[in-house]
């Protein structure tokens, strides 16, 4: 499994320039890089924050999304650019995925920070795996149990953050509706269950959650820093495990 840092492609400044989603450009970018058009399965894809980019370049999308108006919008962007051809929305959410998207037909899905709130991640990730080709990848985001432990403690909730640090599906007092939170070790450990051997692992947002905005406005330069830094640490221990998501990239064999 590599962890080496995906470094800023070119495209990666036009299409991810934000610290909160850079890194995970930056991998795609490069999975993305010098391919032709690739069949790309979004899902909760929403309003198309990765499937436009991603079809601008020229590969086609069909993004699953239990959401009717998040589609309606990624209807609305995908025809003012032109894009109808290579854009494909499909209401429905990843448990349905096996009647809605065929088996072994993606080079790619994106399943962003969903799996956490799903009954059964194992299955779920069982499912994903299934609609790749040989050789595709999966890009997957998620939530970090580490993380939560810490943002309770630092709010003043000690107590929480301990009952979250045993509770072994890393849930405990989720007012969010996430259901499922993992350690590094732990997710890889799902997504090689399911038959995918795991690429990259990258932590995201490691410090963007953690500086107030107000405080890098008012410094020259700070937002650039900031993305700097948010790459920098992106794979470097102990930085990456309490970064507050966590992203695999696997692939299927």
């Amino acid at each position: 499994m590599s962890t080496s840092p995906p470094g800023p492609p070119p495209t990666s400044h036009a299409i991810g320039a934000s610290a909160r989603t850079a890194v995970v450009w930056d991998v795609l970018s490069l999975v993305v890089a010098g391919a032709d058009a690739l069949d790309v399965v979004d899902v909760g894809g929403g309003t198309g924050g990765f499937a436009v980019p991603l079809a601008e370049q020229g590969h086609r999308v069909t993004v699953v999304d239990p959401s009717p108006d998040a589609l309606a919008a990624l209807s609305r962007r995908a025809q003012e650019r032109g894009l109808d051809e290579r854009i494909r929305a499909v209401q429905g959410d990843l448990e349905d995925l096996a009647t809605l998207v065929p088996d072994a037909g993606a080079d790619l899905v994106l399943c962003h920070s969903v799996l956490q709130l799903v009954d059964d991640p194992g299955a779920a990730l069982r499912t994903l795996a299934a609609l790749l080709r040989p050789g595709g990848r999966l890009s997957l985001l998620v939530h970090n149990r580490d993380a939560a432990v810490l943002a309770r403690a630092l709010a003043g909730r000690p107590e929480e953050a301990a009952r979250l640090l045993d509770d072994p599906r890393g849930r405990w007092g989720a007012a969010d509706g996430v259901q499922h939170r993992w350690t590094p070790q732990q997710i890889t450990g799902l997504v090689d269950a399911a038959g995918l051997a795991v690429d990259q692992v990258h932590g995201v947002r490691v410090v963007a959650d953690l500086v107030p905005s107000a405080l890098l406005d008012a410094e020259p330069g700070g937002p650039a820093a900031l993305l700097a830094l948010e790459r920098a640490l992106a794979d470097r221990m102990p930085f990456r495990d309490v970064a507050t998501q966590l992203h695999v990239l696997a692939q299927r064999a």
